[in-house]
């Protein structure tokens, strides 16, 4: 007889194998080495900032947008695949134990975000409200976690509707309502805090009459909903080593192709045009090149020491570096390439051409923000150093990974 229940407990622990063995590759001792130390660097300024905080600053406002996008983005991890959509179709009427695991799966593995934004923001709530006792924040996180079961079960009942406007329109309206709910607790307005939860209570149920009036489990949405989270899950996992499940994502980008693309049509520039391609048109690459400088950019604007603004411009060149590095795998599976007639040397001295430029690049831009906020020497030091430290780390680290 099918078990349902049994049946999530192998999808899971499927699950978990597979994704705790990329987990090892993304959190390696580079990656860790950097996040210890920008973790530490934030949270030192951020103490240091809340101890000028004005006493007009809107904590509560932003507050309330933060925890209610907290609760609002409640995704149902259902680990359903594509062979479910002919297999499982006939049990759907034994299935009701193998979603009720999934609803509490999902909201387990949110609950870390939760404590995380938790501990971010209550120093903030503290000193912008040092009359309140320690239990009223606890009590908000009570209600954020109350309020993230609601939008979950809510999202849930909203995957039986087929039509997207629907399911889109509806989470645009609790949306709202969490962010207002929120604002109010926090601001101290309890009356209107009941009010807008009680709005909320009423979509709420009124998510349940319409699911309850649809025919069925719309099975092959909710396998896509999760394909496309675990391809998220694959790209970032691609940046630190093979996955062949992933479905890479080509993106034309015509003008930014023709700008890159020139290079000379010769046999020894292969690879040169081949990896300025794919880091243009691949949908990873240089979405996750330009996200690091801007981040990077908006660190070394905010931090007020300048010895700590060019060591996290540096470290940035690195975590930049450190990604495009996997451009020499991305195309590892294809077995063409093998039939090139070219040196495998050029290759690599093709890949360790686009790094020198990429940072170069990268160097130049911190070194233009460091102009901007007119910290001259810290300019020449970023500009320097920046490219010292590509140097260095391509020929010294990159060069002896590609062997």
């Amino acid at each position: 007889m099918f078990n349902s229940h049994e049946f999530f407990k192998k999808r899971f622990s499927a699950h978990l194998k597979e994704t705790s063995r990329y987990m090892r590759y993304i959190f390696n001792g580079h990656i860790m080495v950097a996040l210890l130390f920008f973790i530490s660097a934030l949270a030192y300024y951020y103490q240091q900032w809340l101890e000028q905080l004005p006493p007009d600053f809107p904590t509560s406002l932003i507050l309330g947008v933060i925890l209610g996008l907290l609760v609002s983005y409640s995704p149902v991890r259902t680990l359903l695949k594509e062979p479910d959509l002919v297999f499982l179709i006939a049990a759907e009427n034994k299935m009701y134990a193998y979603f009720r695991d999934a609803l509490l799966y999902s909201f387990v593995i949110q609950l870390y975000i939760i404590l995380l934004v938790a501990a971010a923001f209550g120093p903030l709530y503290f000193a912008s409200f040092p009359d309140r006792a320690g239990n009223i924040y606890l009590l908000t996180i009570a209600v954020v976690l109350i309020l993230k079961v609601g939008n979950l079960v809510a999202n849930w009942w909203m995957l039986k509707v087929r039509e997207p406007g629907i399911r889109r329109i509806d989470l645009l309206v609790r949306t709202l309502l969490n962010m207002a709910i929120f604002y109010f607790i926090v601001n101290g307005d309890m009356l209107l805090a009941g009010v807008t939860t009680t709005l909320f209570t009423l979509i709420f149920l009124y998510d349940l009459y319409v699911s309850r009036k649809q025919p069925g489990i719309v099975w092959d949405l909710l396998v896509e909903k999760d394909q496309v989270r675990m391809q998220s899950f694959y790209r970032i996992a691609n940046m630190f080593a093979d996955v062949p499940h992933l479905k890479n994502r080509i993106k034309k980008r015509q003008w930014l192709v023709s700008i890159v693309s020139r290079v000379p049509f010769t046999n020894d520039m292969t690879f040169d045009y081949l990896y300025r391609i794919t880091f243009v048109r691949s949908g990873d690459y240089l979405g996750m090149y330009f996200r690091l400088i801007l981040i990077g950019g908006i660190a070394v604007y905010y931090i007020p020491n300048i010895w700590m603004k060019v060591i996290f411009s540096l470290l940035f060149l690195y975590l930049s570096c450190f990604q495009m590095m996997t451009l020499y795998h991305h195309h590892r599976t294809i077995m063409w390439m093998d039939l090139y007639p070219v040196d495998l040397n050029l290759r690599k001295k093709a890949l360790v051409k686009l790094l020198y430029q990429l940072t170069a690049i990268q160097a130049v831009l911190f070194s233009l923000l460091f102009v901007g906020m007119q910290e001259y020497g810290g300019s020449v030091i970023v500009l320097g150093g920046g490219i010292a430290f590509s140097f260095l780390f391509i020929n010294g680290y990159v060069k002896r990974k590609l062997e």
